[in-house]
């Protein structure tokens, strides 16, 4: 792994586990075996380094969904496989915990690839329950329905980290999909 590779993936591990103020440049050069030179030579400073780690953890992020979601299968199918995958539940979304993160929220270039990436995924969502609707198996509305599925995928990570527990991740998601089951056409 290149030093940029190294510092963009120490900055990614940091920021998921301590936030953007506890995510020191030392601490950041130390995790990723750099020196404070190196970590300059390829990044103007903290909050670039921030950026990029961001874009790349809302890039996976994206690329992980969208497999899930254009797979083989119904709408529900698919979604079902997307909010069931491996997840390590008990460390929270990489994406989603920034909006716990004030300092994130509070700066433009930071908050912007948050914003995308949630603005993305209900979009991704919302095609998906569109091909449902249009295929007569689903009558619901595809974005405001696409909107609940992440709210409730977001609050399940909230929900089983203050309970560290991860069955209630699990418990919220089987209840969305039920909701979503239940008012499919066709089902009683």
């Amino acid at each position: 792994m290149s030093t940029r590779e190294s510092l963009i993936e120490s900055t990614r591990s940091l920021l998921w586990e301590r936030g953007y103020v506890g995510t020191s440049p030392k601490a950041i050069q130390q995790r990723a075996g750099a020196g404070q030179g190196s970590m300059y030579h390829h990044f103007a400073g903290k909050e670039d380094l921030a950026l990029a780690a961001i874009r790349r953890s809302a890039e996976e992020l994206r690329a992980a969904a969208d497999a899930q979601l254009s797979a083989d299968g119904t709408a529900l199918v698919r979604i079902e496989a997307f909010l069931r995958r491996e997840r390590d539940v008990l460390r929270g979304c990489p994406i989603g915990r920034l909006t716990q993160d004030p300092d994130v929220m509070a700066t433009a270039a930071l908050r912007e690839p948050v914003e995308e990436t949630f603005d993305w995924l209900r979009t991704r969502l919302a095609r998906v329950l569109e091909e449902a609707r249009e295929r007569g198996e689903l009558e619901l509305d595809p974005h405001t329905t696409a909107q609940t599925i992440v709210a409730v995928l977001q609050g399940a990570y909230v929900l089983a980290r203050a309970a560290d527990d991860p069955q209630r991740f699990d418990d919220a998601i089987t209840g969305v999909l039920g909701l979503l089951t239940h008012s499919s056409i066709g089902t009683e």
